[in-house]
């Protein structure tokens, strides 16, 4: 029991449970972002957003590829969301954060500065 209860305790489990309660709010956001927001303009634009009813017949069989494209379209426009509203706003914020630190220098490979000392002993020839 103590062995369990360490584990439960244990940083990276607290972290998990943290980010899936957090990811799972945060696709709620994502969500009403694309079904109320985006998807009505879509409407607007281009007809309906919601492609389920289309389907073509070959014979006596139909093929609907209504559903596999609006969720094909829905996909597209959650990771545009993502990117845009997410991802480039926090790249930028860690740039600026990272921008008032000095980079420290990387290392010379030997190689290169045994070459460059070469090439200045020729220079002095």
């Amino acid at each position: 029991m103590k062995d369990f209860k360490a584990f439960l305790l244990r940083g990276n489990v607290v972290d998990l449970a943290v980010g899936v309660v957090i990811g799972t709010a945060f696709g709620a956001i994502v969500s009403s972002i694309v079904a109320d927001l985006i998807m009505p303009l879509i409407a607007v634009v281009g007809g309906l957003p919601d492609f389920s009813g289309l389907s073509w017949k070959v014979n006596d069989v139909t093929i609907s590829y209504g559903n596999f494209l609006t969720a094909l379209v829905s996909f597209v426009i959650v990771a545009a969301v993502i990117f845009f509203f997410v991802v480039r706003p926090m790249n930028t914020l860690l740039s600026r954060m990272q921008s008032g630190k000095e980079e420290e220098p990387e290392p010379k490979d030997p190689q290169i500065e045994v070459l460059e000392e070469i090439r200045d002993l020729l220079k002095k020839r």
